[in-house]
């Protein structure tokens, strides 16, 4: 007889959210949530937009939301704009505190997971654990199967001594010098005096130069003229963008395993936002009728397939920021997007454009040359080897 209903190997964003609906709807079940680390959910901000979620997610979801505004900034060399669409970040401390109080026993930290099936995991000390299915949320792996650029970016949180004067969000200011790939700076203000500033880069590699990057992000604060202020952390990650892949060998390499976030593409492939899937998956898995280990991965890798196959013209609009003109031009691109209306960039980053919206967003003068336009998108992808990606934001 099985141990557990469901075992929830890593606890990162999406098997943590999964537990956390399961609770509330499901609290009958046996479930185990296992996290190799010492704490849940690393040290991210997960930032997500007001139309991203149903009016349902954004209820169930709210304890974890930690901070709220009605608009955004974005910031370009010939185009700024506010946009009237609610913003929201969760982060890795109040996700702990969520989950911690509810999961109770059923969350064992420090306890690494070195092999699982689907019906049981292996633990480092060689205890296995049974379950009637087991789900892999253990992060991305490296495949041969996707092919990725690379959104990587250093983050720091700062407390200065007098007001900043950030009024809201800016979610991209590209007015600062571009380099290594299409470059823009992400502030969000978390209260009048504290802030969290991102440099960011939409890079074809995945090197990430820790130092260079907190010498940018002192120039710019020292541009802004912020003032005096004390660090109180530091964030950094690179996060998958899609450019192209095959989903069925990418499902086929679970070997029958249910598996969620990262490692099944369930990101937005422009943005590399993942909370949004990942909610959207915690309703899913809570609302199966069977949660034995073959129906869960019949479902898991259908979604999948189907969210991989309805995402395709964003891999398109990515090959064209990553591949159809030089690295300092490529703002360019997000440039030209943001001319058009509200409503059609909120329906962008909630994944969910109609055939006009993808129409108008082609619309105009192109942004980068015809020829390398129409190169670029002759091709399904590119001939790269995509690297071990890193779970955040």
């Amino acid at each position: 007889m099985s141990e557990y209903d469901l075992i929830l190997a890593g606890g990162g964003l999406a098997n943590g959210l999964i537990a956390y609906r399961l609770a509330q709807r499901r609290p009958d079940l046996r479930v185990l949530l296992l996290e190799g680390a010492e704490r849940l959910g690393g040290n991210h901000t997960w930032s997500f937009h007001d139309g991203d979620l149903s009016a349902a997610e954004h209820g169930w979801l709210d304890p974890f939301v930690e901070h709220r505004w009605t608009d955004y900034d974005v910031r370009f060399p010939r185009r700024r704009r506010t946009v009237s669409t609610g913003y929201n970040s969760a982060t890795s401390e109040r996700f702990r505190d969520v989950l911690g109080r509810v999961m109770g026993p059923s969350l064992r930290l420090g306890t690494p997971v070195v092999e699982l099936n689907e019906t049981s995991v292996t633990l480092a000390d060689q205890t296995v654990l049974r379950a009637r299915a087991v789900i892999d949320g253990r992060g991305q792996r490296r495949s041969a199967h996707l092919d990725l650029g690379f959104q990587k970016f250093l983050g720091q949180e700062w407390e200065f001594e007098r007001p900043h004067g950030i009024a809201r969000p800016v979610v991209m200011d590209a007015t600062v010098p571009q380099s290594d790939g299409y470059r823009f700076v992400y502030v969000l203000p978390f209260s009048p005096t504290r802030l969290l500033v991102e440099d960011t880069y939409y890079a074809d590699g995945e090197a990430l130069e820790t130092e260079r990057l907190r010498g940018a992000l002192r120039a710019y604060a020292q541009a802004a003229g912020w003032g005096e202020g004390r660090l109180l952390r530091e964030e950094h990650g690179i996060l998958p963008i899609a450019l192209g892949g095959d989903i069925d060998a990418l499902v086929e390499e679970a070997r029958g395993v249910p598996t969620v976030g990262l490692a099944r593409a369930l990101f937005h492939p422009t943005t590399g936002y993942s909370l949004p899937d990942a909610v959207h998956v915690a309703d899913l898995v809570a609302g199966a009728p069977d949660l034995s280990s073959p129906a869960l991965s019949r479902l898991l890798a259908s979604h999948a397939r189907n969210i991989w196959n309805d995402r395709a013209f964003f891999r398109t609009l990515n090959r064209l920021l990553f591949l159809a003109g030089p690295s300092e031009e490529r703002y360019r691109v997000l440039e030209h997007f943001y001319r058009l209306p509200d409503p059609l960039v909120a329906r962008f980053y909630a994944a969910r454009l109609d055939f006009g919206d993808k129409i108008r967003i082609f619309a105009g003068r192109p942004p980068v040359s015809v020829r390398s336009a129409l190169r670029v998108l002759s091709q399904r992808g590119r001939s790269t080897a995509p690297t071990h990606q890193k779970e955040s934001a």
